[in-house]
């Protein structure tokens, strides 16, 4: 009996500890929690936030659109005359020079087309100088009153025959060596030459349609659709700042990159497109060999007839307007707006008219003065009319990679 009654008092006690154990934790983390439950039961003061001072930035207004790079000679290279096609002097997509020897097609016919006419007309001409002979002498007649007038009159009309058959036979010379020429076909151009699409040995002729092509490299046109209520608007803001000269035209490529060189805008068509209800624009834009590059005999340039670009169309002069960053431009139902802190550190609700603006900075039109601070840190923390906590903004990643 006594054993048993040992055995609970023992058990009992080491409950009894572990409740001990158990009450002395609890007390100590009440006494950690205690402060920060007081903190945050107790009043709290206005929130922190970043602000940052209203000012002027040169904003250089931007316009983006979607546009295609063309060549402004695009040459189709076709045979003028019929004969077999000899030889091929050029390696398909090299660069050409205007003037290059680039077919050479049969010339034995055509020679020798040359060589008949050009005896045609020594031919004439040996009748003209005897047609003139026997005018001569029919005149001297008729001056002795040996001859008739009608003798005259028939060496007369001789003469003129022969002279008309003359003229006649150099003709024919002259186009027998235009073909003859024609059998040499040289590039009209400088640029660089296609594929060839029919092989030595063929018969060629004005109907077998391109031999090859030949397209300039350098300027390029960039051609570029403007909506018509954009154009408008363009055409407004640009039109007493001189125009075409007041924009440059600038290109990003199809990986992204900013094409280094600029163009100029040279042509609006004269009629709206009735499909896109969108105006045609076109400019100019140099396509320099890219440093020393080069495959082959190919010389390497950024800009490819054809390719699809994104074409920005910038004003060349910037434009002072007050700018502030995206982060502090909210908007609700009632438009757009941002909250300005006053001298008493309440934020204000200001609703603002915004103009072009790009994804890191907003462009104010109207509703902010130079010098006022706006938040731009903690927007979310702020209501209207309430006091905050104001402190300078952190920089924004863009002006700090900038710095």
């Amino acid at each position: 009996m006594r054993s048993q009654d040992y055995k609970v008092e023992k058990t009992m006690t080491r409950e009894a500890k572990i409740a001990l154990l158990l009450r002395a934790s609890l007390s100590a983390l009440a006494i950690l929690i205690a402060p920060s439950a007081l903190a945050q039961l107790g009043p709290s003061g206005p929130p922190v936030v970043g602000v940052a001072p209203v000012e002027n930035e040169s904003i250089t207004d931007t316009y983006e659109f979607n546009g295609r790079i063309a060549a402004i000679n695009n040459v189709n290279i076709v045979a003028r005359v019929t004969a077999f096609l000899e030889r091929q002097l050029f390696a398909e997509g090299s660069d050409v020079k205007k003037g290059d020897l680039i077919y050479t097609l049969e010339r034995g016919p055509f020679q020798a087309s040359v060589d008949n006419q050009k005896a045609a007309v020594e031919r004439a001409q040996a009748q003209l100088e005897n047609a003139n002979i026997d005018l001569w002498r029919a005149k001297q007649l008729v001056e002795k009153n040996a001859g008739t007038q009608k003798a005259v009159d028939d060496a007369l009309a001789a003469q003129r025959t022969a002279a008309a058959q003359l003229k006649s036979a150099q003709a024919q010379l002259e186009t027998a060596q235009i073909d003859l020429d024609y059998t040499e076909i040289h590039t009209p151009v400088d640029g660089r030459i296609g594929r060839a699409s029919v092989t030595i040995g063929n018969v060629v002729s004005p109907s077998s349609g391109t031999l090859t092509t030949v397209i300039s490299q350098d300027p390029m046109y960039v051609v570029f659709p403007v909506p018509t209520r954009r154009a408008l608007e363009l055409r407004q803001e640009y039109a007493d700042k001189g125009g075409f000269d007041a924009v440059k035209i600038r290109v990003r490529l199809p990986d992204g990159r900013i094409y280094g060189q600029t163009g100029k805008l040279d042509f609006v068509n004269n009629a709206i497109g009735q499909d896109t209800d969108s105006l045609t624009m076109r400019a100019v834009i140099p396509n320099p060999v890219v440093g020393l590059q080069s495959a082959g005999n190919v010389r390497l340039r950024e800009l490819v007839a054809d390719e699809f670009v994104t074409v920005l169309v910038e004003s060349v002069k910037p434009r002072e307007l007050i700018a502030v960053p995206r982060a502090a431009v909210l908007a609700d139902q009632r438009g757009t707006y941002a909250y300005v802190v006053d001298q008493n550190n309440v934020a204000r609700q200001r609703y603002i008219h915004l103009g072009e603006s790009t994804p890191e900075t907003a462009a104010v039109v109207d509703g902010l003065t130079v010098g006022e601070r706006i938040v731009v840190d903690g927007v979310q923390r702020v209501r209207p009319d309430s006091p905050v906590a104001p402190a300078p903004a952190a920089p924004s990643p863009v002006a700090s990679k900038g710095n």
